[in-house]
This record gives structure tokens, sequence and C-alpha cells, in this order.
């Protein structure tokens, strides 16, 4: 600090001579700026990419995080840290943020990796955040992905390119050209990209040291296939994950149902084999998809109180008759195992907020 402040007086009074000789001074450079290691040392917290794959492969339970919002239909952040820390809580070792469930295809890039930032400089002490920075566009999956490094998560979501969609060979060069930048997981969801990616192309790209695995969404044959062959696989479907872990290979999931039994969705995936909770919470599971993800959590969220009842279109919330049934889905399970602390309620339609413009 002394040294600190002996330059800044010396700089002051080169100032002031400059300033008073403004005609005849020569200019000479900030002595501050040549003086070498002025920097502070980077904590160890701090160092870029420090999470390795392999450190990825051993997480269990990791949610598909829900994204709230204020009326206006911008981030609730409040709402968002609370339903974080209940995740950490109840036992999540990871988080998906910006994926499917949390609205990312509704977000622009910069909240995208503005949610991706303040998760990390939140939370990711505690847990590990997995930003979703795929797009079908090459290009922007990887600008995303620089972002999503750069802001500190640890490891990336990639889709395959869909709508458009592409040959073998080009799923194989699209992943090839994001791998390089950091840790990450494969997710294949054919239901939405039209495009399965077949074990061709993940063995392909499996040399790749940042590899952590795949999140499979096609039954639990495709599961075997890879954990059999030594690559780490996530359930990507809720209704199948605990066949998928126990029975399978599968080292866990990446759950929606845990955005609200984080608790009972650990125990799933950690305390053994439980076909007596899996068939408790089947029930549920099967009520949150009856409509395309996240129209189900984000009904159930609300009702639950831990979320204001705003949606993004062109999401909109289940009808009146299954918010019933989600009701007393809550009282059936228990509404100690839900997150939040207020009573469940059914909510009228009025209650909920539809936002097109945002």
């Amino acid at each position: 600090m002394a040294t600190l402040t002996g330059h800044s007086a010396r700089l002051g009074d080169s100032a002031l001579h400059f300033s008073s000789n403004r005609r005849s001074a020569k200019w000479r450079c900030p002595q501050a700026a040549l003086m070498p290691n002025l920097h502070l040392p980077m904590r160890s917290f701090e160092v870029k990419n420090r999470t390795s794959s392999e450190d990825i492969k051993s997480l269990r339970l990791i949610t598909a995080i829900k994204t709230p919002y204020l009326p206006d239909g911008r981030f609730d952040l409040e709402a968002y840290d609370a339903l974080m820390n209940m995740q950490i809580v109840n036992g999540a070792e990871g988080v998906i943020v910006g994926g499917t469930t949390g609205e990312g295809q509704l977000m622009s890039w910069d909240e995208h990796i503005m949610l991706i930032g303040h998760t990390v400089n939140c939370f990711g002490g505690s847990i590990k955040v997995i930003g979703n920075t795929g797009s079908n566009s090459t290009r922007e999956a990887i600008h995303a992905t620089e972002q999503g490094f750069a802001v500190g998560m640890h490891a990336a979501l990639h889709i395959n390119p869909y709508y458009g969609k592409t040959s073998l060979e080009g799923l194989i060069a699209h992943f090839d050209s994001v791998l390089p930048m950091g840790p990450s997981i494969i997710y294949n969801v054919p239901s939405r990209t039209g495009q399965d990616i077949p074990p061709s192309v993940i063995h392909a790209i499996a040399r790749s040291p940042n590899l952590a695995g795949v999140k499979e969404c096609v039954g639990n044959d495709r599961v075997e296939q890879y954990t059999y062959k030594g690559i780490v696989v996530w359930s990507g479907n809720d209704d199948q994950c605990h066949e998928s872990r126990w029975n399978h290979g599968a080292t866990g999931v990446i759950s929606v149902a845990s955005n609200l039994v984080p608790g009972l969705m650990r125990e799933l995936m950690f305390d053994g084999k439980s076909p007596a909770l899996n068939s408790k919470l089947m029930p549920l599971i099967e009520w949150l998809f009856v409509e395309p993800n996240p129209i189900g959590l984000n009904t159930a969220l609300a009702q639950l109180g831990v979320v204001r009842p705003v949606f993004r279109l062109p999401y909109v919330p289940l009808p009146k008759a299954k918010r019933v049934e989600f009701v007393n889905l809550v009282k059936k399970v228990g509404r100690e195992n839900f997150i939040g602390e207020k009573d469940v309620q059914v909510l009228d339609d009025d209650d909920f907020i539809l936002v097109g413009r945002y």
C-alpha cells in the first residue's frame, strides 16, 4: 500500500509539472503503468477452466433448472436464487442453466450468458454450473460457449443442429468445433431436434478428453450401448432414470422433476434400487409431461408459490383440471417432499400472466 501511495504521489507531481509547462514539457508515460506485477494473483477458484471433464462425469443428480419471470417478462433473479438454494440444500450436484426446461430457447444470448454468469458467481462454489450453449448454428455455438466459459461455467451442454439438420459427418464436425473449449455434455433428444445422434457419432468424438458424457433420451437400450463401452451417460427421461441408473449403468439423471422434489430424486439416484419410491414418483412425472416440458413444471412451481405465475409465450399453463390434479398429487406424495413452504393452490386462469414481448 505504501508503495502504491508513493507512486501515486510521484504520478501526481508529474501531472502537475506537465500542466504547468503545457507548451514545453515532454509527455512521459505514467510510472505506474511501467511497474511490473501490480496485479493481484488469481485466487484458486478464479482459475479458468478449473473443472475437468472427470469432475463432471461423477455427477449423479443434475437439475435442469427453471427460469422464473417477473410480470414484465424479465428474469426474477430473487426467485431464481431461491430455487437454486433449494436445489443445493436438497442435494443436487449440478444444474443445467438455460436448457429446454430453463427456456433457453426463449432467451437472447445476452440473457443466456448473463444468467450463466450470475449462477456461477452466486452458487458456483456449491454446485456445478453447466451452461446450455448449444445451437443449430456452429458459429453461434462456438461464440456462446466461449462466452460461457469466460464467465466461469464448469461445463457446456451441446445439442445437435436441429430443424435444418445435417449429415453424420456434419454432426461430428459440429461437435469437434466446440469440444476443445472445455468439458461438455452432448444432448440427444430426437423428439425435439428431429434427428438422432447415433452411437457412431458419439464414438467418433469420444476421443476428445473434454467429452464428459451424453444426456440420452432415446431409451435404456441406447444407454447400455454407451455404458458398456465406458462412455458416461445421464438419463434424460425422468420416467426411465431409475432403471437407467441401477440396471443399465447410467451415472445419473438430468432431471426436470428434481426442480420440485430434489430430495426424493437424490434418494432415487444415490440410495440404491428403490422400485417403491420410483412407483411413488411415477404419477407426478407422468403429470409433468402431459404437455411438452416445461409447461407442466412452470404450472407446478406457480401452484407451489415459489415462482410468479408468469409465462413467456408460446408456453401457457396447464388447464384447471390438471391444476386440480397436481394439488392431489402433492398431497399424495407429501407436501414436505416438495420445495417451498406455501400451501399448494389450484390458481385461477386469471392468476396467470402471459408475456409475448419482453
